[in-house]
């Protein structure tokens, strides 16, 4: 008798996993890349108020939600571990200035822009890793980030002006990226950003304070919808975040780093055929090359496990 091996069948539960990583993925990046919408939607509220109520109703959505899942105690822990708040404390403050960012990017008709900051954080990110944790580059990534440099050059010399909000969104979120990253994964994704916008909820309190002491604090003032709509900023905040740690956990990096670029594309879709921006000869070209970036580091990030494994 002749025996023949038969190889295994696909493991379902390792599938399924993956579909759920998938899905949690794109549901992620699908709802950060609808942002833009949201907060048009919420005129005439300011960019100040916006991300102060966000930081607010996240911190009372997250701690909500801690107390439902009974994870209160990794958020104790957090909080009386010096090293874990001050890095959680610093992480607040970044994302704090990408909210920002972001917000006056999207509700003063520059979502184009905004949308190039995230096309660009990759290539922050690269170099982030080199300059601080002192990895070495390939070759492709080499490339994308001389690429990536001259599309801000020719925006900043032939369109006119320095793209200082994708910029800004770029770094402020790289290296909030890269604090997360010393930190660990030690906690779940929801027990940070509780403490990250408890370290916020400071400053967001007295910017409220300061808007309604001003006349110029919107919510309440506007209607129902429009004080639903700020209310639900943070499960707005706090949903996403929560899909991308289930996918973070069930898929590849390389696999999360694909789908990423999904909120930028959709950014710049919303902008240019919603929105109504405009997209000159010149700002086309800078998007070519941030795209040519782009597409190296995927370029790259598909060879490297090929040559990992040689």
């Amino acid at each position: 008798m002749t025996a023949y091996n038969i190889a295994p069948g696909p493991d379902p539960a390792a599938q399924a996993r993956t579909r759920a990583g998938l899905l949690a993925g794109f549901g992620a990046y699908g709802l950060w890349g609808l942002l833009p919408l949201y907060f048009v939607l919420l005129d005439p509220a300011s960019p100040t108020e916006i991300v102060a109520l966000r930081v607010l109703f996240s911190l009372v959505f997250c701690l909500l939600l801690l107390a439902v899942t009974r994870q209160l105690g990794p958020l104790g822990r957090a909080l009386r571990a010096p090293r874990t708040l001050g890095a959680l404390t610093l992480a607040g403050a970044l994302i704090g200035v990408n909210w920002f960012l972001y917000t006056v990017a999207t509700t003063t008709g520059n979502t184009l822009e905004a949308s190039l900051g995230y096309f660009i954080n990759p290539l922050v990110a690269v170099l982030l890793g080199v300059v601080v944790l002192h990895e070495r580059m390939r070759p492709l990534q080499w490339a994308a980030i001389a690429v990536g440099f001259t599309a801000v050059v020719v925006m900043a010399v032939f369109y006119g002006q320095v793209p200082w909000l994708a910029l800004g969104l770029a770094f402020s979120f790289g290296f909030y990226g890269l604090v997360k990253n010393l930190v660990g994964g030690s906690y779940p994704a929801i027990v940070t950003l509780t403490v990250e916008t408890m370290a916020l909820a400071p400053v967001a309190a007295w910017a409220v304070g300061a808007l309604a002491a001003d006349g110029r604090l919107t919510l309440g003032t506007e209607g129902p919808s429009h004080l639903l709509l700020l209310l639900a900023s943070g499960v707005i905040t706090a949903v996403p975040l929560i899909l991308f740690g289930v996918a973070a956990s069930r898929l590849p990096l390389s696999t999360v780093g694909m789908i990423q670029y999904l909120a930028p594309i959709m950014q710049f879709l919303i902008a240019v055929l919603v929105l109504g921006e405009l997209m000159p000869f010149v700002r086309w070209v800078g998007f070519g090359f941030v795209w040519l970036a782009v597409l190296l580091l995927v370029l790259d990030a598909a060879r490297a496990p090929r040559a990992h494994r040689a």
